[in-house]
């Protein structure tokens, strides 16, 4: 595994072919947009999958869901990104699509504010970004699915993770989502009331 963080490679991968294409007609807004909002959107989604994988059981449960949901969609083996973005955009795939369910998992009750932290941080309506991080979250879950489900462990996981979510905190972005108190802090409490935990996060 290289050092490049796993949001900028996804990021990359999305920029080329027809994905970032596809995003941008499907939201309505002009390629630059979408790829703003893109490469804020990824760092949000794996730094917050990152908090909810600092726990052992957390990490656990999320490389199960790889394993049991995704490691199908990623095109037995590759990443068939082009191939996943028609099912995700189309609607089909059952749960290894249903980006809403993924999110919900992710942040929580806290979909809605993740959308509009991100529309902040982008200048996107709310409900665009709501809905690109709907696209985005089975792509993510394909792309880890891809790197983890065969061979990899919780362990490696959340080492990986836990890194994205060390990069998106210090731009912000992520802290503002998940500050439940809104102290300007991200702690225990905060993260208790997202259902995460920061037990074994340290490193």
């Amino acid at each position: 595994m290289n050092n490049e963080s796993l949001a900028a490679s996804l990021f990359q991968q999305l920029q080329q072919g027809q994905g970032l294409q596809q995003v941008s007609q499907q939201l309505g807004i002009d390629p630059n947009q979408a790829s703003g909002a893109i490469g804020a959107a990824l760092p949000l989604l794996m730094g917050a999958m990152g908090r909810n994988a600092q726990q052992p059981q957390g990490a656990e449960a999320l490389l199960g869901a790889l394993q049991r949901d995704h490691a199908g969609a990623s095109g037995g083996g590759g990443f068939d990104l082009g191939g996943l973005l028609g099912s995700v955009l189309g609607g089909g795939g059952g749960s290894a699509t249903d980006g809403a369910g993924i999110l919900g998992h992710v942040f929580g009750g806290n979909s809605d504010r993740a959308a509009q932290g991100l529309s902040q941080a982008t200048g996107l309506d709310s409900s665009k970004t709501s809905q690109l991080l709907a696209i985005l979250a089975p792509i993510v879950m394909s792309y880890l699915a891809q790197r983890f489900a065969n061979g990899g462990n919780p362990a490696q996981l959340s080492q990986a993770l836990g890194q994205e979510a060390q990069a998106a905190s210090s731009g912000g972005l992520l802290t503002s989502v998940l500050d439940q108190d809104g102290d300007g802090q991200l702690g225990i409490g905060d993260l208790l009331k997202l259902g995460g935990g920061l037990l074994g996060g340290k490193r």
